[in-house]
């Protein structure tokens, strides 16, 4: 790509952080060169968190993500409709939960249309989200067909499942399933610039020492390797993913959620994100809440939105992450 991806910022639950920490983002030095970025959503949710920050920050309505804006002014996709003198910070509310749809929405139009070549989503409110009623597009927020794959350093870990009981968990690892996620995390390194990804698949037991683990993993690493993916496994879980933070693993696929998400979030919890694999464009959302507690104070930590923006820009030039 020659020239700079644009990566767009989904402010997230306008009563949480997630405007202060997305304006934080949209201010720093630290992406100039690596991308350009655009906010998605209210512009006086945007200038009020920008005076709760003490940030003095010129933003303007675009509709092209693309447009071309003179130096310091922040552009702002802003579908309207929502009145941020409604919106108390720190209270969930159905006004919130059905402006973020809106806003998550817009994102993943422009994502699909071109227009964006990243998007990061702030953090939502599930109690604002359930407060809208509308169940079919809070189960439709994570795409179709797309697996949550977590990155922290050279960790980077994809499950299968993702909120379910430990039980479904093991009965939905199938060893249609387990190739389904082997392919996917192949083709989204391969397409983020490595040549040949090396996947390591966890086992489902401690040890991989089960029938489970040769009836259900063996069978699915066999295909893909048949394939020409380089696939490994059934692996000792409790190795595996310090074999990857070591360089030895490109990507670990586990068996369930917990199974990796420790292991992330043990390794580091500021800089981690989750990318959605199986989309035309990069997609990821940062690993923290909407912090209702300090929310309006200026204190939030804005690390993680920077790390993801930064991580979305690389991936979406075809650009592997550096340690």
């Amino acid at each position: 790509m020659s020239q700079l991806p644009v990566v767009g910022m989904m402010i997230g639950d306008p009563a949480g952080v997630g405007p202060e920490v997305c304006v934080r983002t949209a201010a720093a030095t630290e992406l100039a060169g690596v991308c350009r970025t655009v906010l998605i959503g209210d512009l006086g949710v945007l200038r009020r968190a920008a005076v709760v920050c003490g940030l003095s920050l010129r933003f303007e309505p675009v509709t092209d993500p693309s447009e071309q804006l003179p130096a310091g002014v922040i552009g702002v996709v802003d579908p309207g409709g929502f009145d941020v003198d409604r919106c108390e910070i720190g209270k969930a509310s159905a006004t919130s939960g059905n402006a973020v749809l809106q806003w998550i929405a817009r994102g993943e139009e422009l994502g699909r249309s071109g227009r964006l070549q990243g998007l990061v989503m702030g953090p939502v409110e599930t109690a604002s989200l359930l407060a809208t009623g509308k169940i079919k597009e809070i189960d439709d927020l994570q795409p179709a067909g797309t697996f949550m794959m977590r990155i922290s350093s050279k960790l980077r870990v994809v499950p299968l499942t993702e909120h379910v009981s430990l039980s479904d968990a093991i009965t939905m690892a199938t060893p249609e399933r387990i190739l389904q996620v082997i392919e996917m995390a192949n083709a989204s390194l391969r397409a983020w610039g490595f040549e040949k990804p090396r996947i390591a698949v966890a086992g489902i037991n401690p040890h991989a020492m089960f029938p489970q683990d040769q009836e259900r993993v063996g069978p699915a690493v066999e295909k893909a390797r048949a394939r020409g993916i380089d696939a490994h496994g059934p692996l000792v879980p409790d190795a595996v993913f310090r074999q990857c933070i070591q360089g030895q693993w490109d990507v670990v696929v586990t068996m369930f959620h917990d199974q990796g998400q420790i292991a992330v979030k043990t390794v580091g919890f500021e800089g981690a994100c989750t990318v959605y694999v199986g989309l035309p464009f990069v997609m990821l959302n940062v690993p923290h809440g909407t912090a209702y507690d300090i929310a309006g104070r200026g204190v939030a930590q804005h690390a993680s939105m920077l790390s993801a923006v930064r991580t979305a820009a690389l991936l979406a030039s075809g650009q592997p992450l550096a340690a």
